[in-house]
């Protein structure tokens, strides 16, 4: 195996035995045939996307994808299942276009593998992994690339979920991914449609905003309980929100009380959820903290996406997956049937049996600042910056993770002086959202936009600021000392790089997958860097 795709891997160069995450190296070698698999059905899907789109090989294109984002599946079988169905789904496109007249001759390898054995798929995946790519530049900006589209994946399954569909994503994924190990593109393609992924990010993003606010509401501002009550629970993690949604239908009136963790925190802010009394608040902190967490819960857990740590002996009887979520020997609740919800009834038959969680926190957090929220407080943002009450706003979104070096934004966040605000969204917020407290004339010093993808909100409030006062979005008083993990957070980094958004620190380490000279192409471009020590990142962007 070779995997570099997140900010863990080993020594910051690749997991070759075994991934820091816990990914064998056969899952490894199976999760580069998906994307091989996948290449195959967009060479087809792409020709026949001009005659109308193929839903299935859409869906398939996002949740294969998907299942191979760091911590979400760890299933060989899975992995061989969508192998075997993107193998379906393109020899159909090709027959379907074969009836229509079109021939087809010296097709490339992805157009023409199929999977056999395990014992061969295997030994397949040594010839077409990244270091399969030779040139070092070409295999960092072809990562870039396929590491973005992996966090478009994310983000458009979850709106496709709530049905919001939006062809030009899926246009740009198949066009992506048969740029990736192309012996044709050059540096310079490569990185137009590095940027360009960061554009459809954009555009995901935007999208999965309206799926989320179109069904459960607009965000506001709300406090959230930290305790527990003396029901039996269930615990549900991750960022799908129908899920949520339709636990909480099933648990009501039952006695059993449902609790957010991690990336499912920020539902608590939307109002359809507010009429939910069995949803009593959030426990616990982000998704590396669930080794502590479940443990001490009691009661079952529900993974509906990814950051699943392997689980411990002591809990993992309590544990289901669904949607992506895979890990062999753990229960997994089946996808819903046309026109049906989901079938909870093991979680709540399970949670019956179990006493209630172990309190492990007291109190209230805040957060919900959906840009829509955000953009009610202009005024109130402009005067505190006129006035001099605000010196900055630092964002400090993205992702957390087990690395010590992460205690750097703890310190950060600790360091900062009164006057300033920190604007976060994702799991990152747990290094710091229970430590500052405060407000500046009404503005909370620390302002939760929500999960990762909500990214979306504080990007499009600070460009609508921008405009509103008629100045560049690089001379606003905004600093980005940003966090990544997984590929859903590199997706939100070129995002940001596709607004122009300059003089970005990324921490904590650059990514291993970012050669020298794309490094210095990036910090030419762009001046991103990378972050160095508290003092001297403060210093410097104060």
């Amino acid at each position: 195996m070779f995997c570099n795709q997140c900010q863990e891997t080993l020594r910051n160069e690749g997991c070759t035995v075994r991934g820091v995450c816990g990914k064998t190296p056969d899952v490894a070698d199976l999760q580069d045939l998906v994307v091989h698999s996948l290449r195959g059905v967009s060479y087809f899907q792409s020709l026949v996307r001009e005659q109308g789109p193929d839903r299935e090989a859409d869906e398939l294109m996002l949740s294969a994808l998907f299942s191979t984002i760091t911590n979400a599946n760890f299933d060989r079988n899975r992995m061989v299942d969508r192998i075997r169905r993107a193998n379906v789904i393109r020899d159909r496109i090709r027959s379907q276009l074969e009836a229509s007249g079109r021939t087809f001759e010296d097709l490339p390898d992805h157009a023409n593998w199929t999977y056999t054995n395990e014992e061969e798929a295997l030994e397949k995946a040594k010839g077409i992994g990244h270091l399969s790519i030779k040139d070092d530049d070409i295999r960092s900006l072809s990562l870039l690339l396929l590491y973005g589209i992996k966090g478009i994946s994310a983000y458009a399954e979850h709106a496709y979920t709530l049905g919001f569909k939006d062809d030009p994503i899926f246009e740009f994924m198949n066009r992506g991914l048969l740029a990736y190990r192309d012996p044709d593109i050059d540096k310079e393609g490569l990185l137009n449609l590095v940027i360009e992924c960061g554009q459809t990010g954009i555009r995901t993003m935007a999208l999965l905003d309206k799926a989320n606010t179109t069904r459960y509401g607009i965000p506001a501002p709300h406090n959230v309980r930290l305790g527990v009550g003396k029901n039996p629970g269930i615990l549900i993690s991750g960022h799908d929100l129908l899920d949520l949604e339709e636990l909480l239908e099933q648990t009501r009136g039952t006695g059993i009380d449902v609790y957010t963790h991690g990336e499912m925190l920020p539902a608590n802010y939307y109002p359809l959820f507010e009429k939910y009394d069995n949803l009593v608040g959030n426990y616990g902190g982000s998704w590396w903290y669930q080794v502590k967490d479940f443990d001490t819960f009691n009661g079952p857990v529900l993974l509906t996406t990814n950051c699943l740590v392997p689980p411990l002996d002591s809990y993992r009887e309590r544990v289901y997956t669904t949607n992506t979520v895979g890990f062999e020997g753990v229960k997994h609740i089946p996808d819903r049937k046309p026109g049906q919800p989901k079938d909870f009834s093991s979680l709540i038959e399970h949670a019956r049996r179990c006493p209630p969680p172990r309190e492990l926190e007291t109190g209230e957090i805040v957060g919900g600042f959906n840009h829509r929220t955000l953009w009610d407080l202009r005024e109130k943002v402009i005067d505190a910056v006129s006035s001099g009450k605000i010196r900055k706003f630092f964002v400090m979104a993205g992702c957390d993770g087990r690395h010590k070096t992460r205690e750097y934004y703890t310190e950060f966040a600790k360091a900062l002086p009164e006057d300033t605000v920190i604007l976060t969204a994702g799991c990152a917020k747990f290094r710091y959202n229970k430590l500052i407290k405060g407000d500046i004339d009404g503005i909370p010093r620390v302002i939760d936009a929500g999960q990762c993808n909500d990214s979306f909100s504080l990007a499009t409030f600070a460009l609508k600021l921008a405009e509103h006062l008629e100045v560049d979005p690089n001379d606003l008083p905004i600093e980005y000392n940003i966090a990544w993990y997984e590929q859903k957070a590199v997706l939100v980094l070129l995002s940001l790089l596709s607004l122009g958004i300059r003089n970005i620190h990324l921490g904590p380490t650059l990514p291993a997958f970012v050669s020298p000279n794309v490094r210095d192409i990036l910090v030419e471009r762009f001046q991103l860097g990378p972050n160095t020590t508290v003092e001297q990142d403060l210093a410097a962007m104060l």
